[in-house]
């Protein structure tokens, strides 16, 4: 296995929940870390965390391919985690998820760098019938997001690159400092989680410092070069099971609440109205909508357990102790 110390990686999407963490990690590895940054992005702004002390910020931008030559220059090691995850129009996210990708790509065909591709469990699309999806899977994507990061994935394996390229499919992630998966927990301090629909609906999921394990071990295994990996806790969980462990930490009752389907659907609606009257895209939309109505996204992490060593070491329970902790020191949440 590759040891880390004085590698040079580039990471995209460095100042995101999951790139924040990873450069904190790469750093304690040893590496020698570049965080790309946008000649346009204010410092905060819509960056929601600065690179970790030790890390060196460098110009460039996906979009245009501006600066990405001389950020690649020495790089040994690629992660690839900016995207866009909403977005006011359908072409946002092919523009961020598919064009960037490609740019990158075209960049990396000069040098000799190995690329950490991150992806999305959306891009695969839900099981049908309750049985974890393997790698190998007929891909069906439900919504721009999903379709736009298949797409990404499908310019990696169809680059000069592909053999030195690992695409990660991760599920549902979640720890400090993400702001998604933080309403869940926010619901479960008021003691109300609302469902769509009377179903039960079931999900894999990954704590952020597990994910980031996986991401590490693709890096340093050469096995991987050229395949897909799911990254996940073995066993799934029920939203409303999610939400009981937050409660139960937090020493709350809880109370499950039923949304209509069509209720839902015009939440969305009005939801996409008001992004577009604002100009700001929300975490509500009707695509969401249509993931979240889904019975089973969930996923099989043999391949990577076989392969790579990975599993995940933290618990339902020690994940969502350790967020919560994080969340009410930060006085996201009060309980």
């Amino acid at each position: 296995m590759t040891s880390l110390r004085g590698v040079t990686a580039l990471v995209t999407g460095a100042t995101g929940f999951i790139g924040s963490h990873l450069v904190e990690r790469l750093l304690s590895e040893g590496a020698i870390v570049r965080c790309l940054v946008r000649p346009t992005s204010p410092r905060g702004g819509a960056a929601r965390y600065l690179p970790a002390p030790g890390a060196k910020p460098v110009l460039g931008d996906l979009i245009t391919g501006s600066g990405l030559d001389s950020a690649l220059d020495g790089s040994r090691l690629v992660f690839h985690l900016a995207g866009v995850t909403k977005a006011l129009r359908a072409s946002d996210y092919y523009l961020g998820n598919v064009k960037a990708t490609e740019n990158l790509l075209r960049a990396m065909s000069g040098s000799a760098g190995r690329l950490i591709h991150v992806s999305s469990l959306a891009a695969a699309g839900p099981s049908a019938d309750g049985i974890p999806l393997r790698e190998d899977a007929e891909p069906h994507p439900l919504t721009h997001y999903g379709k736009s990061k298949l797409e990404g994935e499908q310019a990696v394996r169809g680059s000069a690159i592909a053999s030195r390229a690992t695409v990660i499919r991760p599920p549902v992630v979640y720890g400090p400092r993400d702001v998604d998966v933080y309403r869940v927990f926010k619901a479960a301090a008021s003691g109300a989680l609302l469902r769509i629909g009377r179903l039960e609906s079931f999900f894999s999921f990954i704590y952020v410092s597990d994910l980031v394990d996986g991401l590490i071990l693709a890096a340093q295994h050469e096995v991987a070069a050229g395949r897909t990996y799911f990254l996940a806790n073995p066993e799934p969980v029920s939203w409303t099971g999610f939400g009981s462990a937050a409660a139960l930490t937090m020493v709350k009752k809880m109370r499950t609440f039923t949304l209509p389907v069509w209720a839902a659907y015009l939440a969305g609606s009005i939801a996409d109205l008001l992004s577009r009257v604002t100009g700001r895209p929300g975490i509500l939309s009707r695509d969401k909508i249509l993931d979240a109505r889904q019975r089973y996204w969930i996923c099989d992490p043999t391949r990577a357990a076989t392969e790579l060593g990975f599993r995940a070491q933290t618990s339902l329970r020690e994940g969502v102790a350790a967020t919560l902790e994080w969340y009410r020191h930060e006085q996201w949440l009060t309980y």
